[in-house]
């Protein structure tokens, strides 16, 4: 019986099988490939249909070591399972659609040193650009990034002192501001729940803001509850029970996320309180996934899209030649939606 052998193994295309199936040189199959040159859009078509035909991609490997970058963007964030992130990923990636620049993303879980791990390896790529979530690094990603030589954009917060360019929003600001609606509305009796906030310092920054406005107002927090672990309805729902059986005078209750307010606002309409004449609700964020609820959930839209192209629009800047340092602070507004008393 004859030994069977294993199949050769497949050799990468090369820009001369693309010139023998267009019948054009490589030299114009090089030129249409990198979009430079003269060539007639009957030439242009036909390379590009015999590349796509054979799946035929670039090797920019070359032309990366001679300009030492990719036309990659290192977009670092803490989570995907959060629906804040993927929303800023949607802006960054619509921004970037019509342009040179990709995307790669790299996912830290809220923890520095893995963000030191995610960023040595992007800049190792020596990418067009860094998009990285937060102001708060470690020493070690601080240097990196300083010494990087490549434009960078801390987003989601401008509450601190950024490397380069930044693009967010206040969350101290956030935090006042919705602790001003709620007292205007007239209530008295506020809790608070949200994150243990070692390392989610945009949820610890709202919250200092959050019980700066209350002070003001002559208010401190009746009750608060902070937890471990990601956000889902069903921890609002159990701890806006225990919350409302420790503390039953409570007359408003303030979530750091859409996603346990809204587990928390159908505990309240399962015992029947009267939402928001006696009882109020608010979240953070705006998440539209929470707009199919029969009941509209108060909240601050953190205009994630709208950082994620402001981003990618100060990457392309710097991409074309821009020098330009920018903070860039946006302005979220309030929605009472149907759980805050409004005039």
């Amino acid at each position: 019986m004859s030994e069977i052998s294993d199949p050769p193994a497949q050799r990468g295309l090369t820009l001369r099988d693309v010139s023998e199936a267009s019948g054009v040189s490589e030299m114009t199959v090089s030129r249409v490939l990198r979009n430079r040159g003269d060539v007639s859009e009957a030439t242009r078509e036909k390379v590009k249909e015999a590349a796509r035909a054979l799946g035929y991609v670039p090797n920019k490997i070359a032309g990366a070591l001679a300009s030492n970058r990719v036309n990659l963007v290192a977009v670092i964030i803490p989570s995907m399972s959060n629906m804040v992130f993927p929303e800023v990923m949607g802006g960054i990636n619509a921004q970037l659609e019509e342009t040179d620049l990709q995307p790669v993303v790299g996912i830290t879980d809220y923890l520095p040193e893995k963000e030191e791990k995610v960023l040595y390896e992007m800049l190792s790529w020596r990418p067009s650009g860094i998009i990285i979530a937060g102001l708060e690094h470690s020493e070690a990603s601080r240097a990196m990034l300083r010494n990087s030589g490549i434009p960078v954009v801390e987003i989601m917060d401008t509450d601190g002192n950024p490397i380069d360019c930044c693009v967010g929003i206040s969350h101290r600001r956030a935090g006042r501001e919705m602790a001003e609606a709620i007292l205007a509305a007239g209530y008295k009796r506020i809790g608070f729940m949200g994150t243990k906030m070692a390392l989610d310092h945009r949820a610890r920054k709202r919250y200092e803001g959050f019980v700066e406005g209350l002070a003001k107002g002559g208010v401190e927090l009746a009750d608060w509850e902070f937890y471990e672990g990601g956000s889902a309805l069903a921890k609002g729902r159990e701890l806006t029970a225990a919350m409302l059986d420790r503390t039953p005078d409570l007359d408003f209750l303030y979530y750091s996320n859409d996603l346990i307010g809204a587990g928390g606002l159908l505990l309240a309409q399962e015992r029947g309180l009267d939402i928001p004449d006696a009882f109020g609700m608010a979240g953070f964020n705006g998440v539209e996934l929470l707009q199919g609820l029969p009941t509209q959930l108060a909240t601050i839209d953190s205009c994630r899209k709208e950082i994620g192209r402001e981003a990618a629009k100060l990457i392309m800047a710097r991409y074309e030649g821009s020098q330009a340092s920018e903070t860039l602070t946006l302005a979220p507004q309030l929605n009472p939606g149907e759980t805050m008393r409004s005039d």
